[in-house]
Parts: structure tokens; C-alpha cells; sequence
């Protein structure tokens, strides 16, 4: 096994998304988190506008085999600019101390970026790891970061009869369109905001949100109080999961409710409509993430509709000093 002076560290480019896929797989085989990505996903994100991967990435190479891997992704930005930080080892290469020295270039590379787009505001990082991985954790502790929050993957199974939740009197569901995308993006973040969770997405990110390759329209729905938006679920389907597992899984990326009409059982109309037709267009599972200190109390939503804990991670948080 190559020492770490053997290595070589460079920018992560668009010919290198194989062997990140390759990487990516091989840390999944082993810390069993959930996350698969196939070679179209890693291509994908070349696109978004959080993204720049000049001077936001960095891969460690022994000889021609992807290693290690960080990426900066630019987030919202209210009273806190939040950047997230994505990365890995190979389980072969851990603890030669490459984790380390790929958060210390993350919290370097972070401040020229995050001066260029948000000046003045503090800065913040974040990542993620699993809430049982006690080598992870102690990795980011030793970096000054600290836990924050946890969040659940949770699964359904579809082969199983699912509860029907009746659609509340006077609202409608309709299919997701792309003439409806900016009132559902508006509605979204007045949902999370209003609980408290700095999670805005500018119009440029809604858009490549809707872009993704796995984003499936047929499995997104509005909700509808007489002419007025108050729900909006988006479903995803991820092709190289599918692949690898044999799971026809739909995974619902967003579930948000308008404030004002909260607690009617609006969301579980969504997701009753959409766990049904995703049942009958053949898929056998899905899954979702939520935070495991919700506000609006959708991690028990959720438990009625059939879905259980898969596994927790943790949200890793670093407050950066920026000079």
C-alpha cells in the first residue's frame, strides 16, 4: 500500500467521473450508507450552479485509481453563508491520514469562494457521515467540526398493501408541470422557512433541481385549496440504485406544506397519491430522508405510511473564520 507522499492531488474533472464512480461504489460497499451513484449522477453535477470545480474540488490519485475525493458545494445564504462538503477515502487507503488533509484543503478552499459570492456574511460548513461510524466522527471533531443534526433514511415496502390517506374536502392533487415549477419552488421555501430550517433555493437552483436526470414528473404532484397551492411532493427514481440493488425504488426528495394549511393531512394526501401510483407503475420500494428533530413532526407521518428507519447520519457543522 502507497504511502501518502506517493500520492497525487488534483482538481476533480469531468474524464475523472469513472473513476469517482468506482471510488464512490467502493465506500459504499463498506460503510453501507445508501448512497449509489452512477457515472450519469456524477455528470450531473457538473451542472450545478453551487459547483465549481476548478477551484471547489480536489481528488487524490495513487497511480491511476481515485482514492480520495472533496467537493465544495455553495448552499443558501440568509444570516449564514452554508457551504457543503462532500468527500471519502477508499476503505483501503483510511487512516493514512488523507481524511484530514482533505477537510484542511476543503476549509481553505472555502473561504476565496465563499468571499466571491456572499462577502461579509459568516461562513459555515457542513458535512455528513454515518451516526455510527465513530472513526468519521472523531475525524471531524479533530477539525473543529461539531454534530448538529440527524437525519433518518427511511424505506417503505411496496410489494405490502399501503394505508390510503383521503384527500382533505376542497383540495385537489394535480400532476407536476413546468408552468407550475416557480409557484411550487416559492411555496417550498415558505414551508421550510417557516419552521425554522435555512434551506432557500434560489430560482437557478430550483431549476437544476428539476433538471436532474432522475427527477420523475409522473411521480410529483401539487396540492390545491380551491385555486391555491399548499402542497408540493417531488418524486426521484435513481437508476444506477435500481442497478445495483434490484430495488425499483421512488424516492421522495421533497414533501412541503403551506404554513396556513398545515395539519389538514394535506402531505399524507400527497404521499398516499404517490406511493399508490408508484405501486402501480411497479416500483417495490420507496424511501425518503428526514430530519430526526422535525418540526412539523414528519418523521410520524411518515411511520404511518409505512416507512421505517434504514439507517442516521449526522450533519458535521464547522463555523469558519474568514479573515
Amino acid at each position: 500500500m502507497s504511502g501518502t507522499e506517493t500520492l497525487s492531488w488534483r482538481p476533480i474533472e469531468a474524464t475523472d467521473v469513472p473513476a469517482c464512480t468506482v471510488l464512490l461504489a467502493a465506500i459504499e460497499d463498506v460503510d453501507q450508507t445508501g448512497d449509489v451513484f452512477g457515472e450519469e449522477d456524477l455528470l450531473e453535477t457538473f451542472r450545478e450552479p453551487g459547483r465549481d470545480y476548478p477551484r471547489g474540488s480536489t481528488s487524490v490519485h495513487d497511480g491511476d485509481v481515485m482514492v480520495g475525493y472533496c467537493c465544495l458545494s455553495s448552499g443558501s445564504a440568509d444570516q449564514v453563508h452554508q457551504m457543503s462538503l462532500f468527500g471519502g477515502v477508499h476503505p483501503a487507503h483510511r487512516r493514512q491520514g488523507i481524511g484530514g488533509q482533505l477537510l484542511d484543503w476543503a476549509e481553505l478552499a472555502a473561504v476565496p469562494l465563499h468571499k466571491e459570492r456572499h462577502p461579509g456574511l459568516p461562513l459555515s460548513i457542513s458535512a455528513w457521515c454515518s451516526a455510527g461510524d465513530a472513526g468519521a466522527s472523531a475525524l471531524y471533531a479533530s477539525r473543529g467540526f461539531r454534530p448538529a443534526r440527524w437525519y433518518h433514511l427511511m424505506a417503505a415496502d411496496l410489494t405490502m398493501a399501503g394505508l390510503a390517506a383521503p384527500v382533505p374536502t376542497g383540495v385537489h392533487i394535480v400532476a407536476f408541470t413546468a408552468e407550475l415549477a416557480e409557484d411550487a419552488r416559492v411555496l417550498r421555501n415558505e414551508a421550510f422557512g417557516a419552521h425554522g430550517q435555512a434551506d432557500h433555493m434560489a430560482p437557478d437552483e430550483w431549476a437544476y433541481f428539476l433538471s436532474y436526470n432522475s427527477f420523475r414528473p409522473d411521480f410529483s404532484y401539487l396540492a390545491y385549496d380551491a385555486t391555491e397551492l399548499v402542497g408540493v411532493l417531488i418524486g426521484r427514481e435513481y437508476d444506477a440504485y435500481t442497478e445495483l440493488t434490484g430495488i425499483h425504488d421512488l424516492y421522495i426528495a421533497e414533501v412541503a406544506t403551506r404554513s396556513s394549511a398545515r395539519n389538514r393531512g394535506i402531505a399524507s394526501a400527497l404521499l398516499s397519491r404517490a406511493l399508490a401510483d408508484a405501486r402501480s407503475a411497479g416500483f417495490t420500494a420507496a424511501s425518503l430522508t428526514v430530519s430526526a428533530d422535525s418540526p412539523t413532526a414528519a418523521f410520524g407521518l411518515y411511520e404511518r405510511a409505512g416507512f421505517a428507519i434504514k439507517t442516521t447520519s449526522v450533519m458535521q457543522v464547522k463555523d469558519v473564520t474568514v479573515r
